[in-house]
């Protein structure tokens, strides 16, 4: 049975039906509120109804989900499915990349900021709850637009592949997309379970293009460390993932800022480094949030944040090394996404998805 043909809802009665089952203990009387409460939260995204707790795997490991779909045949619980014809996933996803170029950069941005969300210290955070299909994370700031995009165009390939979780979905979408235009092939795990809605994460953890006075300053170099830090990333590893804006540009409709990075906004490589480093950057006369653009035709554009990396000693190391190095930043980046799209996650399967 496919995913067109069942519901995602736990429904209550599935609680109430594991409090008569034999294997009862395996499932908390304080699990049961909160399954409760996870269907109510959820009920409200307009994109997914997922619900999840830890004591739910005892419950499925004894046995109750058999007897749990044998009642209720449309009850489809979320966990992750080693079944999953992943390389299957990742075609289709490149598919799409393939029949329109310009939906390749926001998808990666769709896994760069489902992921970005991470915080070492607290351990919450990242990846691994697929929060970002809420609306509740979807609005925030940094998250603008890609619920009419990059979550919208997922969805036919997410109900195509029973088992197959949003927060694996979204993830694979990046390496895929990535792949698709030219990059490398990134390192990628399955097993991601999805989380419900008590799981996203406040606003403000994705890096801003600005921070503090207009153009970039100190302040903007501070901000980039401060985000990047705290997800357990060094200065060589902040630079390689900047190196993500030669794909995409900016509108004004979605951040404010407006023009691309690159001549090139729908193929991976190092063209930001080298952009970055050859070209000569001017404040852009406008009324819109301070950006830069390039001197000589004003088509390009660098964010303050952008900018910062020329400015900063640590960060220029980098810029000059990936600017030189095409294979380089490849491989650096590479490894960098991998971390990134894993930080936080439990009990991933590294997996073959080309």
């Amino acid at each position: 049975m496919t995913k067109n043909n069942r519901t995602t809802l736990i429904v209550a009665t599935a609680t109430l039906l594991l409090f008569s089952s034999p294997h009862s203990n395996a499932f908390s009387p304080s699990a049961a509120s909160v399954a409760s409460r996870h269907v109510e939260s959820e009920s409200s995204s307009p994109i997914a109804l997922h619900a999840h707790s830890a004591n739910r795997r005892g419950f499925l490991a004894t046995g109750g989900m058999m007897a749990v779909t044998s009642f209720f045949p449309q009850i489809k619980l979320a966990f992750a499915n080693d079944g999953v014809d992943y390389k299957a996933v990742a075609k289709d996803i490149m598919d799409l990349v393939k029949d329109d170029p310009d939906k390749g950069p926001t998808l990666v941005r769709l896994a760069w900021h489902s992921s970005g969300t991470y915080d070492k210290t607290t351990g919450t955070g990242g990846s691994g709850g697929g929060t970002i299909r809420f609306k509740e994370e979807l609005a925030h700031g940094g998250n603008a637009g890609l619920g009419d995009t990059a979550v919208k165009w997922l969805e036919p390939i997410y109900a195509k592949y029973d088992g197959l979780s949003y927060a694996d979905l979204y993830t694979l979408s990046g390496v895929a997309a990535i792949k698709a235009m030219g990059g490398p092939t990134i390192g990628w795990s399955s097993g991601r379970v999805d989380q419900p809605v008590e799981f996203v994460t406040p606003d403000g953890r994705l890096p801003n293009a600005d921070s503090g006075p207009a153009l970039a300053d100190k302040s903007d170099a501070d901000h980039i460390r401060s985000i990047f830090y705290r997800m357990g990333f060094n200065d060589q590893e902040i630079v390689a993932l900047s190196g993500a804006h030669a794909l995409g540009r900016c509108h004004t409709s979605a951040s404010g800022y407006d023009g691309p990075w690159t001549p090139t906004p729908t193929t991976f490589n190092n063209a930001y480094f080298t952009i970055l480093t050859s070209l000569k950057w001017v404040p852009k006369d406008w009324s819109g949030p301070p950006q830069y653009v390039d001197g000589a035709t004003g088509k390009l554009m660098m964010l303050p944040t952008d900018y910062v990396l020329l400015k900063d000693k640590s960060f220029l190391k980098w810029v000059n090394t990936y600017a030189k190095d095409a294979k380089n930043f490849d491989t650096d980046f590479a490894t960098a996404f991998q971390k990134l799209e894993e930080n936080g996650t439990k009990n991933l399967k590294a997996t073959e998805w080309v």
